[in-house]
């Protein structure tokens, strides 16, 4: 009887403390909008017919560092996704960027769109970078 008690005793105060150690988590936001941020030659959201050329996403500011991509567009179709700035503070940081950043960047390539999953172990950078891109299409369809 002794033992149930302690083994009991034992297991609640290791499941309050695991719960206690649970990261909690912070929601992605954008950064207020400031205005159309400048794309590179070529890119014009007032074009007429599907869009074509090079649009800018709204930088998001994620737990680890700000997040920004640039779309490439060819008559209407998504052609490239290209990182400008990811979450770089340390070399953890800019680990997990090189590693997450090329697969989200296929991804987004492969579906057309902003509609793909998250790259595990980079949650909050892959939902930034989903965020900004989907900010970039939104500018390129406008």
């Amino acid at each position: 009887m002794r033992r149930i008690v302690i083994t009991t005793g034992t297991t609640v105060a290791g499941v309050v403390l695991l719960l206690s150690l649970k990261p909690h988590h912070q929601a992605v936001s954008a950064a207020p909008p400031t205005g159309p941020e400048p794309s590179a030659p070529g890119g014009s959201a007032a074009s007429a017919g599907p869009a074509s050329g090079t649009y800018r996403g709204r930088t998001v500011h994620t737990r680890y560092g700000p997040v920004q991509v640039e779309i490439t567009m060819a008559k209407g179709r998504l052609t490239a996704v290209r990182a400008l700035r990811t979450p770089s503070e340390n070399g953890r940081d800019r680990e997990i960027a090189a590693f997450a950043i090329p697969r989200l960047n296929r991804k987004a390539v492969a579906a057309g769109g902003a509609r793909i999953d998250t790259v595990s172990g980079a949650t909050y950078t892959s939902e930034g970078y989903i965020t900004s891109l989907q900010s970039a299409l939104d500018r390129a369809h406008a």
